[in-house]
């Protein structure tokens, strides 16, 4: 384990803590925060790499943020990032928790507490719709995205097919787009 990969898993830690902390409205809101945190800002990673972590993220089992948490950690600093990273995102909530069953009863019906996650609530929208906004235009750049996206919506608007065949069927599209026209793409590129 070198040392640049624990000083870079802690910072991972505080700034996963942080966002933790102080983003409402689930795995879309966490994943707007890293853009603005690991894209824009650290520029640690790429629109195009953070949308393969939240893809990838979302088609593993259990909760999108902290296998989007783990992929991002270890892709930026290794195990020791990886763990850092989903202890980052999930104590916040363990501690926010806590605090709240212990307070339940005197919280639940408080006017005060009631107003303010109605505000939370409506904030929350246009955060996620940014997120979408914003890294769903990195996908339409791209031809081969779009024709992959635009299939896969129809699919899921059109049919019954489920989540896991639909993100098979993108993943068996794409390895067969790259395979065909792979040679086209780079000659067009020269």
């Amino acid at each position: 384990m070198k040392k640049n990969d624990l000083k870079t898993a802690a910072m991972i830690f505080l700034v996963f803590f942080r966002i933790g902390c102080f983003t409402f409205g689930g795995g879309w809101a966490i994943v707007a925060q890293m853009e603005q945190e690991f894209v824009n800002k650290r520029k640690l990673i790429t629109k195009d790499e953070l949308l393969d972590i939240v893809a990838v993220g979302k088609s593993l089992p259990g909760i999108m943020i902290t296998n989007d948490a783990m992929l991002f950690g270890c892709q930026v600093a290794g195990i020791p990032g990886g763990i850092a990273a989903v202890l980052g995102i999930v104590c916040p909530a363990v501690i926010i928790l806590s605090i709240v069953t212990i307070f339940y009863g005197l919280m639940k019906d408080n006017h005060w507490v009631k107003s303010a996650l109605s505000g939370i609530q409506a904030a929350v929208v246009p955060i996620i719709v940014t997120a979408a906004m914003s890294l769903g235009g990195e996908i339409v750049r791209e031809r081969r995205k779009l024709v992959i996206f635009l299939i896969a919506i129809a699919l899921l608007l059109f049919t019954g097919i489920g989540n896991v065949p639909l993100v098979l069927t993108a993943a068996a599209a794409a390895v067969v787009w790259r395979t065909f026209f792979k040679h086209k793409e780079e000659g067009g590129a020269q």
